[in-house]
């Protein structure tokens, strides 16, 4: 597992990496492809468009718009030549009919949401017509970087400019913010490349996760075994050593000492039956099949109960303790067995984690909304990585040399069950080396 799990990851990884780059380069190439796409058809549009503008202006002279240069005399050769030359388009047509042709071309070839800016300019020579512009174009015209720009020179269709007697006109159109207008053609492909990308990403983290999660649970069940196997071997070569002296005719024939040793099996019998009942309880809470018997319970009469069963260990870790009751009302609503066994679970877990000379404090106080109680210890304490996991089940704390503290692991577990199930909240503060405090608020109903 140790060796297969990185390079499940490792494999993973790379995958995704290659795949997120193949992706790349093909959005890549699909951008260069749909520009190369527009272009063509904007060429086209242009294309249609002129030669509509260059059949319907004709070739006709007009004197419309003519503007004579002061130093041109009457009659003479070159105003002749001016009054022959066919008109230009920006004496033919309007600003405004000019794009509606436009407009109408590129619907025509699938620019139906593609804006423009444009010019029609001429050039006579020694004569300059006035152009024909959109109103943006000046302000789009100079950004090459965002915009493509297309000229297309205007010619009468099938022949020549008349022998160099029509002007040269030339259109240019501009067609601004092309990347957007192309990443709007590629936007569903882009959004299920990255839909999927995610997906992929998300089945990634929960393969790992659950790798993760299998990893620490085959360690917390090699845990639990070993935790198991030595509880209950402990009990059991207890009982076998008790069962053999009772064989023995000395045992046999006194009174006293069978009463002894049948003792000692039945101390050791009630232990192996607790911690059967304990495996139980937390297979019960997995399955969320507790049951609880709410009834009025005195939080004050439990604790007293709990520690007066804790006296004879509390005495032989010279221990003290400080009870404080100050709660006005200590009547809640809840299951007796269960809220015994919590009560019961933290003081043990005190002396469990303690050393010499133990200071077990326990204090009750109470407001409008229920009992509040406080468990304190001068113990071991704990570290901040081990407050993060003292509720989930088989987690035990760490010693260090302190090898005599007895468990699964799966009495904080259920500590935290119970709590939750009477809808009530605990939370925990440590101090390595100091100590723990335990605070346990419990609603009256």
């Amino acid at each position: 597992m140790k060796r297969i799990f990185p390079l499940i990851i490792l494999l993973v990884t790379l995958s995704l990496v290659g795949i997120i780059v193949i992706q790349l380069s093909w959005f890549r190439s699909m951008l260069v492809i749909k520009e190369d796409q527009l272009s063509e058809r904007v060429v086209k549009a242009m294309y249609a468009t002129g030669q509509e503008l260059m059949e319907q202006k004709g070739t006709l002279p007009s004197l419309k718009n003519r503007r004579m240069r002061p130093n041109i005399t009457w009659p003479s050769d070159q105003l002749m030549m001016e009054l022959m030359k066919p008109s230009t388009i920006s004496e033919k047509f309007t600003t405004f009919e000019v794009e509606e042709k436009l407009r109408k071309n590129f619907d025509a070839f699938g620019l139906q949401d593609t804006q423009f800016e444009f010019v029609i300019t001429s050039d006579a020579g020694f004569l300059t017509y006035d152009e024909l512009r959109s109103r943006n174009f000046d302000a789009v015209v100079d950004d090459t970087v965002r915009n493509l720009r297309f000229i297309n020179p205007l010619q009468i269709p099938g022949g020549s400019n008349l022998e160099g007697l029509v002007p040269e006109e030339v259109m240019m159109v501009v067609v601004p913010n092309v990347k957007h207008i192309v990443f709007r053609e590629l936007r569903w492909m882009l959004a299920g490349a990255i839909l999927f990308t995610l997906i992929l990403l998300a089945a990634f983290y929960v393969t790992v996760s659950a790798l993760l999660r299998q990893k620490k649970l085959s360690e917390i069940k090699n845990d639990f075994i070993n935790n198991m196997t030595h509880e209950f071997k402990t009990p059991l070569a207890t009982i076998s050593l008790a069962v053999d002296a009772l064989r023995t005719e000395k045992v046999s024939n006194d009174k006293d000492k069978m009463q002894y040793f049948t003792g000692i099996i039945k101390e050791e019998n009630k232990r192996m039956n607790k911690q059967v009942e304990t495996i139980l309880q937390a297979a019960l809470m997995d399955r969320q099949e507790i049951q609880l018997s709410r009834r009025p319970v005195k939080v004050h009469s439990i604790i007293e109960q709990v520690l007066e069963n804790f006296d004879l260990q509390m005495q032989s870790r010279n221990g003290q303790v400080d009870v404080q009751l100050n709660a006005k009302k200590d009547e809640i609503i809840a299951d007796e067995v269960h809220f015994t066994n919590l009560i019961n679970n933290l003081v043990d877990n005190a002396v469990k984690y303690s050393k010499d000379n133990l200071l077990l404090k326990i204090q009750t106080s109470s407001n409008n909304k229920g009992v509040q109680i406080r468990i304190e210890d001068n113990g071991i304490g704990m570290s901040k990585e081990s407050l993060k996991r003292i509720f989930e089940k088989f987690y035990r704390v760490h010693t260090g040399n302190l090898h005599n503290v007895k468990g699964f692991g799966l009495g904080l577990s259920y500590v935290k069950n119970i709590v939750d199930a009477h809808n009530g909240k605990i939370k925990v503060e440590s101090t390595l080396g100091k100590g723990t405090t335990f605070i346990i608020d419990m609603p009256f109903s």
